[in-house]
């Protein structure tokens, strides 16, 4: 059960002006609907800014320290708190700490349940949405909660606690019993992963600073440095995560050679989707559901992830093109060529011998 097209760009920071820009259209039953411009966007444009239907934090960001705010997602850690974290240096200073945007003076707690937001506008717009209805807070105080009486696999349950906290007159269609399957169906398989982090905005903070060449290469060499710390002591999970479902978002199918990407650079929920080349009238707008290094793998490898953790099998022209392509997974190509590569250099050694 899909949304009314005009319910696709409800969620948009500016609805009127990305509806002139992009549209929804139905392309078939194996794709089901695309989203397609409509005027000519260049390389680097915002396409648009959406706010997701439904959000969530992951609950390793608190098992590993990870502090984000529970409604917006907002990295709570100021950016010199965050790189002493990461970095395992707790006297670790930042230059330049004015371009931290974490305001530590505005967060608040829920007075029940003690879960933190970054204002509070946060808090309250918690409040009023669904946290009346969730707070764990005030579950554990009423045996008659519904959250006291949820267990594994109630879907019925989980539908009426969604229905308490989140019911609209304008989103009914999804608190019907067939509406909230399909919803739940949707957050599977179109989710988009949110990552937020406070170093990672006063890096592109700096990045923006008028330095002079050697101001600019110490900073740089600063930079770059935390980071190579950063990654001895953390690895690569340096972001509060979390996931969200965003209504004209989850209309850009898969392509293996996107146009488009999604990004979180405001430190929060808010998702922008930008060209990554230039856009056609007509087109249709792709995002990749692979990270760069699986895009460059073979397309039978590519096949197997979408296909393993997405459910289809990709039809885009890159993958049209390589249709002659044995059917390999990277590894496997790998292998053969070791296995050529050792082939070879036994003929070249029984030539040897022969002379």
């Amino acid at each position: 059960m899909a949304a009314p097209q005009d319910d696709m760009f409800s969620l948009c920071v500016d609805p009127t002006k990305v509806s002139s820009c992009v549209e929804v259209r139905f392309i078939d039953k194996i794709k089901g609907k695309g989203l397609f411009a409509k005027k000519a966007i260049k390389k680097g444009d915002t396409i648009f800014i959406e706010r997701p239907l439904v959000s969530a934090q992951f609950l390793w960001n608190s098992l590993y320290k990870y502090k984000a705010c529970e409604f917006c997602l907002r990295a709570l850690e100021t950016a010199e708190d965050n790189a002493r974290r990461l970095s395992g240096i707790p006297d670790l200073s930042l230059p330049h700490p004015e371009l931290c945007k974490v305001h530590p003076e505005l967060h608040q707690a829920c007075p029940q349940c003690q879960v933190m937001y970054c204002s509070n506008e946060c808090r309250q717009a918690a409040a009023d949405q669904y946290h009346r209805a969730l707070c764990l807070g005030t579950s554990q105080e009423d045996p008659n909660h519904p959250i006291s009486k949820l267990k594994d696999g109630q879907l019925t349950v989980l539908r009426t606690l969604f229905t308490t906290a989140l019911y609209d007159d304008h989103l009914n269609r999804w608190f019907t019993p067939e509406g909230f399957r399909s919803l739940f169906s949707l957050v599977g398989t179109n989710g988009q992963g949110i990552g937020t982090s406070s170093l990672s905005q006063w890096v592109h903070a700096c990045d923006a600073l008028a330095l002079t060449s050697q101001q600019r290469e110490q900073l740089d060499s600063f930079i770059d440095q935390l980071y190579k710390d950063v990654e001895k002591e953390t690895g690569d999970f340096l972001n509060c995560e979390g996931s969200g479902l965003f209504l004209l978002q989850s209309a850009c199918n898969h392509s293996c050679i996107p146009n488009a990407a999604a990004s979180f650079p405001s430190n929060n929920f808010l998702l922008h989707l930008s060209a990554l080349s230039d856009i056609s009238p007509g087109e249709e707008i792709g995002i990749s559901y692979l990270d760069c290094c699986q895009c460059d793998r073979s397309r039978h490898s590519r096949h197997k992830i979408l296909r393993d953790n997405y459910l289809f099998i990709c039809s885009c022209p890159k993958c049209v093109s390589q249709m002659d392509e044995l059917d390999l997974t990277s590894d496997e190509e790998e292998e053969e060529e070791e296995e050529g590569g050792e082939a070879e250099g036994d003929d070249m050694e029984d030539e040897m011998t022969d002379v």
